[in-house]
């Protein structure tokens, strides 16, 4: 462990104690060496124990910086792990970080690029338009076109610091791995895990790039979502440079409703695009927060969305997608007992989960929904109180399920934001039915032996030569069956033979043995000791040899 680790250790232990992250740990999980640990540091004191524990967490992440930062807001979204108050105070983390030196910027530009700026773009602007715990956003014209992009470039040494900062936080989940056991709900190895995953892909740019690019294409002729142009020849692990594009951000309700967009049809677009991502493409955003979002300042009436920053994408297995369409259908017919099927079948609760038990926990949460309009039925709590009843029943939670939940409540919280009464439900059963449809119908069927077609016409005319084949492997492998048989059954003879000698062998000369102590006449006493010699002899003789079958 290098002298830098031993600094930054020391800093994130000396900023948990002064917020009193040690005193959180119920008593019987912080064993005798841990106490004597904590008064070892009898310097480090807590000074803020008035605050409640969800605060003084927010406050401490704050504090230790961007990386914590982050690790928190994804935190937040982990309904299944926290408590209410502990998730909301972790959702208000700010990521607002100051901007680095512009001449850094574009030293870490020219290198990336190979070239000098000027040669590429012109009128770069040093004021940086944003600035992030990752990554600086600067604006410029590419000479090639004359169009205005702009140019996301890492900051200096991110990536290093995002190292050190993990493994401080493996090393530090491997300990309250050991002090929670092996059943905790906490879960921390794994929840630093899932993070680790999703800021590595935040540093490379390249595959940002990359994803913009397929997100773009999935809506090249939507009239819902817009993503930015992305120059690919010009993007690196280090630096993307695409489109730059102006629009109003979805946070500015007043602006948008000063130009006059039909907000209505916002928020029902917001939801359609969601389930487009999810179940057309199984290719969905999973960074939709403000920020992110734009909307166009053309045609207000038919408004459409700007999506930008795709670091963090998410994709279902296809089994995921049938459960989960299946689970809010399921929840609208107030089928139960078909969620509670549901959430055994797909392997998110253990199969000896008792399934009655279950789905009267399910219809505890689920039922009180059904006394409100839709309209204030909120789907992504609904999942949410889905996915924390079930961790009662020590539900597996999926990485790809918890960014679907995050997407969502950032969609259903936009789409209510913009239109109070949007009724995500008539929005989106129409869209889930036909999809289901489409899954399991005969439509289905056709088009998988459409798809498969090529395949079989392919293979067709080798089955006459694999079925022979296959015909006469079985004939032969019946005939080396029965063979095997055959010399199982002589060698079970000759066994049973060879036992019933040595048996009768062995009575005879006990007979003999007992004769000839008692002077019975002596001629009695040797014929059975003889015989039984004779027995032996040939029972032993006769054994079957050992054979592998």
């Amino acid at each position: 462990m290098s002298f830098t680790s031993i600094k930054r250790a020391y800093q994130v232990i000396s900023i948990a104690l002064h917020y009193g992250l040690d005193e959180l740990l119920p008593p019987k999980l912080a064993p005798w060496y841990f106490r004597l640990w904590r008064l070892s540091l009898f310097w480090l004191r807590n000074r803020h124990k008035q605050k409640p524990g969800g605060e003084r967490l927010k406050l401490a992440l704050q504090e230790l910086g961007p990386v914590y930062i982050k690790f928190g807001q994804m935190l937040s979204t982990r309904r299944d792990l926290l408590s209410d108050e502990w998730a909301y105070e972790l959702a208000m983390l700010q990521d607002r970080v100051p901007p680095f030196d512009s001449k850094l910027a574009r030293q870490a530009i020219e290198v990336e690029l190979k070239a000098s700026i000027e040669s590429l773009f012109d009128d770069f602007d040093e004021k940086p338009l944003a600035s992030a715990s990752i990554s600086q956003v600067h604006t410029a014209i590419l000479k090639s076109n004359g169009k205005p992009v702009v140019l996301k470039v890492l900051r200096p040494n991110v990536e290093q610091q995002i190292i050190a900062d993990l493994l401080l936080m493996s090393q530090t989940a491997a300990l309250l791995e050991t002090l929670l056991g092996p059943n905790n709900r906490l879960r921390p190895a794994e929840v630093v895990e899932d993070y680790r995953t999703t800021i590595m892909g935040e540093l490379n740019l390249k595959l940002e790039a990359l994803n913009t690019i397929r997100l773009r294409n999935n809506f090249l002729d939507s009239n819902a979502l817009y993503v930015p142009y992305v120059y690919e020849e010009l993007s690196h692990p280090r630096l993307l440079v695409l489109e730059r594009i102006y629009g109003i951000p979805v946070s500015d309700i007043a602006a948008l409703r000063a130009q006059g967009t039909n907000l209505k049809l916002l928020a029902e677009k917001g939801v359609q695009l969601f389930f487009t991502q999810v179940f057309r493409d199984n290719f969905f955003h999973a960074d939709m927060h403000p920020g992110n979002i734009f909307i166009s300042r053309e045609h207000p009436q038919d408004p459409y969305y700007i999506g930008l920053d795709c670091g963090i994408m998410g994709t279902l297995s296809d089994t995921d997608k049938r459960y989960l369409a299946e689970n809010f259908l399921a929840f609208f017919n107030r089928d139960y007992r078909r969620i509670a099927q549901l959430y055994v079948e797909s392997g998110w609760v253990s199969p000896d989960t008792d399934l009655l038990a279950f789905e009267q926990a399910v219809k505890v949460v689920c039922e009180p929904m059904f006394n409100k309009p839709l309209n204030e039925i909120s789907f992504g709590h609904v999942l949410l109180e889905l996915f924390r009843t079930a961790r009662r029943f020590d539900i597996v939670v999926q990485p790809q399920l918890v960014l679907l939940e995050k997407t969502l409540l950032y969609i259903e919280g936009l789409g209510r934001q913009l239109y109070p009464q949007l009724d995500l439900w008539q929005t989106a059963k129409p869209f889930l039915e036909n999809w289901m449809a489409e899954q399991v119908g005969p439509k289905a069927m056709l088009r998988k032996a459409k798809a498969q077609l090529p395949y079989w016409s392919d293979k067709l005319p080798e089955i006459p030569e694999l079925i022979y084949d296959n015909l006469r492997l079985g004939r032969n492998l019946l005939g080396s069956q029965q063979q095997m048989l055959d010399k199982y059954l002589r060698h079970q003879q000759k066994s049973h033979k060879s036992n019933y000698l040595l048996i009768t062998s062995a009575v005879l000369l006990i007979c003999g043995t007992i004769l000839f102590s008692r002077d019975v006449t002596l001629w009695l006493s040797h014929s059975c000791l003889g015989a039984g010699v004779v027995f032996w002899l040939i029972g032993w003789r006769s054994r079957p040899k050992i054979r592998k079958f």
